[in-house]
């Protein structure tokens, strides 16, 4: 038997949690957003885009989870803190990512519309490693349904 303890918290775990955020989101009428920050393998902030409800057009997914886990952990750099996220950020996310000093920030669907890697692809604090791509499919499929299902 081998003394290695299997790691169950891989990006996928962490992304699935991300993509429950998403579903709330979409159960709403926000856009399928969600975000959850995790320190030491612990989810210390979970959110979703909540732009219509709080009629706040900076209420998205990652704004409001820095904000969440700035208050959890009384501080505001989130260093040694990963950010997981169903959606590549868009500027704005992408600058308070960068301000937060968020070390990790794994995304799922990329956003050739509106995500930061197009328009402002120096947004994020020079440390912080990005991963691109974690369960992607999963991630497209709640954007995309949520904008058919509108049209």
């Amino acid at each position: 038997m081998s003394n290695n303890p299997i790691n169950i918290f891989t990006d996928e775990y962490f992304m699935k949690q991300a993509l429950v955020e998403a579903r709330m989101a979409a159960a709403e009428g926000e856009v399928p957003v969600g975000a959850i920050i995790v320190c030491n393998n612990q989810i210390i902030a979970r959110a979703h885009n909540q732009t219509e409800r709080l009629n706040d057009p900076t209420a998205h997914a990652e704004i409001l989870a820095i904000t969440a886990a700035t208050g959890v952990l009384g501080a505001k750099y989130l260093t040694n803190c990963t950010i997981y996220v169903t959606l590549e950020p868009c500027i704005m996310c992408a600058g308070a990512i960068g301000w937060s000093q968020i070390s990790t920030l794994v995304y799922g669907a990329g956003d050739d519309k509106r995500g930061f890697c197009r328009f402002a692809p120096l947004a994020l604090h020079p440390k912080t490693i990005v991963k691109k791509g974690v369960m992607e499919t999963e991630c497209a499929a709640e954007i995309k349904d949520f904008f058919q299902a509108k049209r």
